[in-house]
């Protein structure tokens, strides 16, 4: 029976509202993070809307004796333990390959001496590079990519060798990876590796791939953040939202608290184990739309998103979640809808101050030439 819980990497935006989801439904929780500055402040204390039922462990995934106090007692494990951003990762290399497949594999290892009854890591929809597409006559394309000179030149679309347009559909998690940054990168092995010393070791697994989550706590001034958080740091500080291409890419928005349903869901479905699941909306929008109309309910309409027409290295242009897996067998079902959740995260930023950082994150990607 599943008693104790830990979080690693509880105390951030997804985790905390985890541990809210399982107090609410009678598990203990132990969270264990490392509080890092980029997310925490430069004074890394323990964050205030954290439970104070929670029992907290300060400590570094990659330490294998913190990793053992961490565990000791616990009969489940939430791995949500990352550096997060793929720009950021493209010039940060060791660190994400430290902190994410590194701390992954001490935890990893810590398990074979003490297995746990269930474990849940969080992936990314990052791992399928661009979504999944349709031909015009029907069929499907799982690797459809844009090359250097086609968006240097302003063309975003994708399009198949007769120069037909392809349209985006919802995408599966039958559709193969195509890593497309480190970041994407150190998320699939995390999740590859868990899958792997579970079966092994008998431990049931599951590995979910967040699409875009949103909602109250996240760091706003974090640059590397969700796409939400990055615009309301802007609009806070009464500047444009920056958006770059064209506008028109689409993604899939899941609100935090559907989120860490979906986690409970798959701590509880014996029907999970060993499967990737995808954990998003089901619905999609652009993402000048999103900037529109955050600044609309933050009742700062006149910050229209300013359209850069510049492109990163590892963007891709489309990919939203089909979420029929996770129907199936999570017993999933969004039920925060957009405006709500877009509302409730508007009364949060108007209690919250942010940094704004996004140029000078910009700037270092152009300095590294990863920003065309």
């Amino acid at each position: 029976m599943i008693r104790t819980v830990l979080i690693i990497g509880g105390a951030g935006f997804i985790g905390s509202h985890l541990a809210d989801e399982l107090i609410a439904n009678g598990y203990d929780v132990r969270i264990f993070d490392n509080l890092i500055p980029q997310v925490h402040g430069r004074h890394g204390a323990w964050p205030d809307y954290l439970p104070r039922a929670v029992d907290l462990v300060h400590g570094d995934v990659r330490d294998p004796v913190q990793m053992q106090r961490a565990l000791a007692d616990v009969d489940a494990v939430f791995h949500l333990a990352a550096m997060v951003g793929v720009g950021q990762s493209m010039y940060q290399v060791t660190d994400y390959v430290a902190v994410n497949d590194l701390g992954t594999a001490v935890l990893l290892q810590a398990l074979i001496d003490r297995p746990v009854e269930r474990l849940v890591v969080a992936s990314s929809m990052s791992i399928y590079g661009e979504g999944l597409y349709r031909r015009a006559d029907g069929t499907l394309v799982e690797t459809a990519l844009r090359s250097t000179a086609e968006v240097t030149q302003g063309r975003w679309d994708l399009f198949d060798s007769s120069g037909q347009e392809l349209v985006p559909v919802p995408t599966p998690e039958s559709k193969r990876p195509d890593l497309a940054s480190i970041y994407a990168l150190s998320k699939y092995v995390q999740e590859r590796m868990c899958l792997l010393v579970g079966s092994a070791y008998r431990i049931p697994t599951v590995a979910l791939r967040f699409f875009n989550v949103y909602g109250t706590r996240q760091a706003l001034s974090n640059p590397y953040t969700g796409v939400l958080a990055i615009f309301a740091s802007r609009l806070l500080n009464g500047r444009r939202p920056l958006v770059f291409e064209d506008g028109r890419q689409r993604r899939d928005f899941v609100h935090v608290r559907d989120v860490a349903r979906a986690c409970r869901l798959a701590l509880e479905s014996p029907h999970a184990d060993g499967h990737v699941v995808n954990v998003g909306s089901g619905q999609s929008f652009t993402i000048e739309e999103v900037a529109r109309r955050l600044a609309t309910v933050m009742g700062r309409p006149e910050f229209a998103p300013e359209i850069t027409r510049r492109y990163r290295v590892g963007d891709i242009r489309h990919c939203f979640a089909d979420i029929s897996l996770a129907r199936e067998v999570l017993g999933f079902e969004p039920r925060v809808s957009f405006d709500q959740g877009l509302s409730e995260f508007v009364d949060w930023l108007n209690t919250q101050q942010a940094e704004d950082r996004t140029e000078r994150a910009a700037a270092e990607l152009v300095r590294r030439r990863l920003m065309a």
